[in-house]
């Protein structure tokens, strides 16, 4: 061949424009959670799982629209950047060998791949996201294309793109078994999906029959089975997250009723120390505007699952008890008020 590979494909797209708005994309996500409460070097779980971090408690609660949010979503700016070059690097040559609809596709069933796989290996064990799943799937289609295309190479080109992707992968792969906190599921099940991805959308240029090869034909089927074999083996949630948010939300609701009632019980004591209203009328506010928000409180926490395995479970029990014994104290004192003469002038000490 007189002309290269890389350098005919660079011709189809010189500015590569999916490549370059997936970076885009990713560094936007990771910017507007800056804003969202995330670390730069470092984001806790839990702001990753309010912004559709992958978790089995929650994605297999019916929010399986974590599979793709995970994919853009990354716990500090290392983690980012060292995902944005690798993009960059693979999916520059990867769209201008398949083409800007052919590698958004590749890239994005690869990543939902990666992250079901994850999904059914870590289960309720760890919190993933970040794009490395797509990107191992973008390696594994350049490896396919390279793979089906060698006779029209340069053999000196063959052995650096195809060993090159190869080395990487593998080498990044065998790191994720020695450094903790990488998510090796996501990479496994983003390289294979992306290898079948791009088996089937092989560009006639490289495939010239329109009819699969007896290989492609036996990489789909097995990507099918594989997929049906990970849809039936879904781990089983430690708990539903949905209900876990109820926890939260209504415990912060009682953090603001409290906030509130002690404010109230302020102005009431004030009114009493004024002498402006008889102790009667005070014990009515105390039983109106500081026991029964309470009591209602306590009775919408106790109408929630009480599931040990849930983390919020110990403060759920710990809301209920305040909650009560604020409720039975307001009106404790609102009893002892109706039972003191009102006395202008005097203040008030229930």
């Amino acid at each position: 061949m007189d002309q290269s590979l890389l350098n005919r494909i660079e011709l189809r797209a010189p500015v590569p424009p999916m490549t370059r708005l997936l970076i885009m994309l990713n560094v936007l996500v990771f910017v507007v959670m800056l804003f969202g409460g995330a670390g730069f070097w470092h984001s806790p779980n839990t702001v990753q799982l309010t912004w559709g971090a992958n978790f089995a408690p929650a994605t297999a609660d019916g929010q399986w629209w974590r599979l793709a949010s995970a994919m853009f979503l990354h716990f500090g700016a290392l983690h980012l950047g060292m995902n944005m070059l690798a993009l960059w690097d693979g999916g520059k040559l990867v769209e201008r060998m398949f083409g800007a609809v052919r590698f958004v596709v590749i890239y994005l069933i690869s990543g939902v791949g990666g992250n079901l796989l994850s999904l059914v290996i870590q289960g309720n064990d760890a919190v993933s996201g970040g794009a490395s799943g797509a990107i191992f799937g973008i390696y594994g289609a350049l490896l396919v294309y390279v793979w089906f295309g060698r006779r029209q190479m340069q053999v000196q080109e063959f052995r650096w793109l195809f060993w090159g992707a190869l080395l990487f992968s593998a080498l990044t792969i065998a790191m994720g078994y020695i450094i903790p906190g990488i998510d090796n599921s996501a990479h496994i099940g983003g390289f294979a999906t992306g290898m079948v991805m791009a088996a089937l959308l092989l560009p006639t240029t490289i495939v010239p029959s329109k009819q699969l090869t007896l290989t492609q034909w036996l990489a789909a089927i097995s990507w099918v089975v594989a997929l049906f074999v990970l849809v039936t083996h879904l781990p089983a949630p430690k708990y539903r997250w949905q209900q876990e948010i109820a926890i939260q939300k209504q415990v912060q609701k009682l953090n603001q009723i409290d906030q509130q009632a002690q404010q109230k019980w302020r102005q009431i004591m004030l009114e009493g120390r004024e002498g402006s209203v008889s102790f009667d009328e005070l014990a009515a506010q105390i039983d109106a505007q500081v026991a029964t928000p309470y009591e209602q409180s306590f009775e919408k926490l106790s109408a929630l699952p009480e599931d040990p395995n849930l983390p919020s479970a110990a403060l759920l029990e710990q809301a209920k008890a305040y909650a009560l014994q604020r409720s039975e104290a307001s009106k404790a004192a609102a009893d002892k008020l109706r039972n003191v003469p009102f006395m202008p002038g005097k203040p008030a000490s229930p």
